[in-house]
């Protein structure tokens, strides 16, 4: 049994949350105009923040992520260290998956493992379906905690996509290829489209109780399917995310895609019926909008420029807000995640820049 330290984790924090509740990232997901740019870090609860590697002393991820106490004050840290305008749900991508058979372990320094890979038919036969209540009643439990009692920001739930879950679940792990995934896309169609469709099932349901839990708004992470072609995507793997946001877009909640090395699919995204389109460092914000792009956009500064000094941090940071300001729907967040060495200071510094140059008289 875990024994979880309430002084640590008190309510309020030594910066004194208001009452008041700060909804800007939310009209900037929809395209309004707004006082300042909102900024949110992916990965910003974690494993760049002391607070979280003093817990990761006691407690594993799995701990952490099982106990709705210890994962809401990771989840809130961001909030009130860095004064970002939404938090976004602790937990990894592979949550939702030994709900539906998925024996997968996360192991230091490798990433998730999985120990019963997808490699027939018959394997993705016998997946099951999840039930979120009671198969992830601890992810719902945090959403609550967080959204009825400690936060005064929006919360930002988030799932996998079909693509990056199959990746992993049939390669058995990370991977740098996806040759087994492509080779099951390509030679066993039968198979593919049944794991796309119970994978597309797991997200909607997943999600869905992640929003009717008190989640404001979702982002859908599509990590590695930039390794696709756009051929193959719009063959593959865009009609199961025109299902899926679908869907989800009658939950009325702001819904965001992202990717990796993924600007040849923005154009696709951009079809769908959602929100947000997240763009990498690869392409400039008004790149996208040249190449048509007309939902709001999110990013997209390098996370490894939070190593360079600062008046580098400043100069990258002006030009991505100079370009994002230039019409309203423009959220700043990273290209991709936030990494350990990045320091704290970095990132509450950064998060009062981005508010000041931007803020609207």
């Amino acid at each position: 049994m875990i024994t979880v330290d309430v002084q640590m984790i008190n309510v309020k924090g030594e910066n004194g949350m208001t009452n008041s509740f700060n909804d800007t990232i939310l009209k900037a997901f929809r395209g309004e105009q707004t006082d300042h740019v909102p900024v949110w870090y992916m990965r910003q609860a974690g494993r760049s923040q002391p607070e979280y590697n003093k817990l990761k002393e006691k407690y594993s991820l799995f701990e952490i992520t099982h106990q709705p106490e210890l994962c809401a004050y990771v989840t809130r840290l961001p909030v009130e260290n860095y004064n970002v305008d939404a938090a976004v749900l602790y937990k990894d991508i592979m949550s939702p998956l030994p709900a539906i058979g998925v024996d997968v372990e996360i192991k230091k320094g490798i990433g998730p493992v999985i120990h019963n890979p997808i490699r027939s038919l018959a394997d993705v036969e016998k997946l099951g379906e999840i039930d979120p209540h009671s198969d992830v009643p601890y992810v719902l439990d945090t959403i609550k905690l967080l959204t009825e009692e400690q936060l005064n920001v929006p919360l930002i739930g988030f799932s996998g996509a079909p693509f990056t879950l199959a990746s992993y679940m049939i390669e058995g792990g990370p991977s740098k290829n996806y040759h087994k995934t492509k080779a099951m896309m390509y030679t066993d169609p039968r198979a593919w489209f049944l794991l796309m469709d119970k994978l597309a099932d797991l997200v909607i349901r997943y999600v869905r109780a992640q929003i009717h839990s008190g989640a404001k708004a979702i982002q859908i992470f599509d990590s590695w399917v930039g390794s696709l072609s756009v051929r193959d995507y719009r063959q593959f793997i865009k009609p199961v995310m025109e299902r899926i946001f679908s869907e989800l877009r009658e939950e009325n909640v702001p819904l965001i895609m992202h990717g990796v090395g993924a600007t040849h699919l923005a154009k696709d995204w951009n079809d769908l019926p959602l929100d947000v389109v997240g763009l990498d460092w690869r392409t400039t914000i008004n790149e996208a909008r040249d190449m048509g792009i007309n939902k709001s956009l999110q990013g997209n500064l390098d996370p490894a420029l939070l190593l360079a000094d600062w008046e580098t941090i400043e100069e990258r940071t002006k030009a991505i807000l100079d370009q994002g300001m230039s019409q309203p729907g423009f959220v700043f967040n990273l290209g991709h995640g936030v990494f350990p060495e990045v320091k704290p200071e970095t990132l509450k510094r950064l998060t009062q820049f981005i508010h000041d140059y931007s803020k609207r008289s």
